[in-house]
């Protein structure tokens, strides 16, 4: 999986966006692409939802829930 992400990036942001000038703007630019990755794709599988909204009822149940001893 971690595999196809960095393809995935290295597709979208360094050899489209590229050339870059300064290590600052292939930083701001990663954090651009990671907002958007999560935060604002909509992801067909899981209801044309963002993921970051499709994981916040997990974690939100996995707070409430009672651990065993």
């Amino acid at each position: 999986m971690a595999e196809t992400i960095n393809g995935l990036y290295k597709t979208e942001v360094v050899h489209r966006r590229g050339p870059w000038r300064t290590l600052e703007a292939v930083e701001f630019a990663t954090l651009e692409w990671v907002d958007w990755f999560k935060h604002r794709r909509l992801l067909a599988p899981i209801g044309n939802i963002p993921p970051a909204e499709a994981e916040a009822p997990y974690y939100a149940a996995a707070d409430n829930q009672t651990l065993a001893a």
